[in-house]
């Protein structure tokens, strides 16, 4: 009964707001609402979600592509560490859990199909992953990621007349936070013929569009087309392009099974990962710009038939190993000189000596920091116990401090 009515209520919704168009704002609030309890894989909170953007998908004209209606169950057995490869699609036992794709298809009888996916599932109260200390509490994660299926929506809405060279499957995945899993299983288990797909388009994390338009988007050597049409059809945004497709969101899997990814991504942020990432914080008006960028990259390529995929360089491959961390989030879009801070997390070396968000790290030890990966290469030659120097840019001023791992 608790599901009849959960379901009899989304459709409620549903229909009331037809009367409106839904817009990418309501779609981020109700996906980040405390009601969805963080929305983690396996709970009330992610059957929640999923039966809402199931009836989103049946009210755009959407039809079903999953195995059960909208929804592709899948199993697994969890690891301790996020973004692991786990064992799924395993036999039910007490152990295993549970999580759910939807899975939406507008079929225009073309040759190829575009995948254009998202994740929705989140950390719940804290789940593996959480860089929250402190009490329990949601986490509603609005911009990790219902900001990415808020313009997933707005894009199926966008593509239901026109650009009809290709179909379109949507995909909201689950199991993303916990290792890539929804992704991974729709690669080997899809529910089209992959050797169909066109191309992948994944957006995590879009919604925090930044006052300079800083847009990172991955991928773009992964198809020979992709820099000049990523390039030509931007008129908004400071943009970051990336040549890999590997990286640590759902475009990878797709990726690893020879198809072109185009990943997007504002940046990270001081609410990454903890309860203060609520739908208050996020930019609509630039989730709307990027939205609309990358339906113009859509139109770009409607008439230029299947795309070749060509392999790419991992980026991961030359990131070294640390044995200490210095308690700070990168700005992953800074490219000026050094290793701008882009948040401190709690009771870390960073926080104790004194850094703060906005510094911009340009000397580690006797390493000089000019970007992310001389950052991480100075970084990885310290140990649990050392004490060394670190240099800051502090608003033009330079600033020296004593950090102990």
């Amino acid at each position: 009964m608790k599901y009849s009515s959960l379901l009899i209520f989304l459709l409620v919704f549903v229909a009331c707001k037809k009367s409106e168009p839904i817009s990418i704002k309501d779609d981020v609030i109700f996906l980040s609402d405390d009601k969805l309890e963080g929305r983690q894989t396996g709970t009330v909170g992610e059957k929640k979600a999923a039966t809402y953007i199931a009836n989103r998908f049946k009210n755009l004209g959407i039809e079903a592509k999953g195995t059960q209606n909208y929804l592709q169950p899948f199993t697994f057995k969890p690891k301790t560490n996020p973004h692991q490869k786990v064992n799924y699609n395993v036999t039910e036992s007490d152990s295993t859990i549970t999580g759910l794709n939807v899975i939406g298809f507008l079929d225009n009888n073309a040759e190829n199909t575009v995948v254009i996916g998202a994740h929705y599932d989140h950390l719940g109260y804290g789940a593996e992953g959480s860089l929250h200390r402190g009490e329990k509490a949601i986490h509603n994660g609005a911009d990790d990621n219902a900001s990415g299926v808020a313009v997933l929506l707005d894009l199926a809405k966008k593509l239901k007349e026109t650009n009809t060279n290709n179909n379109y499957l949507f995909i909201t995945f689950s199991g993303e936070e916990m290792g890539l899993l929804g992704s991974n299983y729709f690669v080997k288990n899809p529910t089209i013929n992959t050797k169909k797909v066109n191309y992948m388009i994944n957006m995590d994390m879009v919604g925090r569009l930044k006052q300079d338009s800083t847009l990172a988007v991955y991928g773009v050597g992964t198809s020979p087309i992709f820099k000049q049409t990523v390039t030509s059809n931007n008129a908004n945004f400071k943009l970051i392009p990336k040549e890999s497709g590997i990286g640590p969101s759902d475009h990878t899997s797709f990726y690893n099974a020879n198809i072109p990814v185009l990943h997007f991504f504002t940046g990270q942020h001081e609410d990454y990962h903890k309860p203060t990432d609520d739908y208050d914080k996020l930019n609509y008006k630039g989730m709307q710009t990027i939205s609309n960028y990358i339906f113009e990259i859509i139109t770009d390529l409607d008439d230029n038939g299947k795309l070749p995929f060509r392999k790419t360089k991992n980026e991961s491959d030359n990131t070294p190993r640390f044995k200490v961390v210095l308690g700070v989030i990168p700005d992953y879009l800074f490219d000026g000189k050094g290793m701008r801070i882009d948040g401190i997390s709690e009771d870390k070396p960073a926080q104790k000596a004194g850094l703060k968000k906005g510094d911009i790290v340009i000397k580690l030890g006797d390493s000089t920091v000019t970007d992310l990966m001389s950052y991480m290469k100075a970084l990885s030659v310290f140990e649990k116990g050392n004490k060394t120097q670190v240099v800051v840019d502090r608003k033009g001023e330079k600033v020296e401090v004593e950090i102990e791992f």
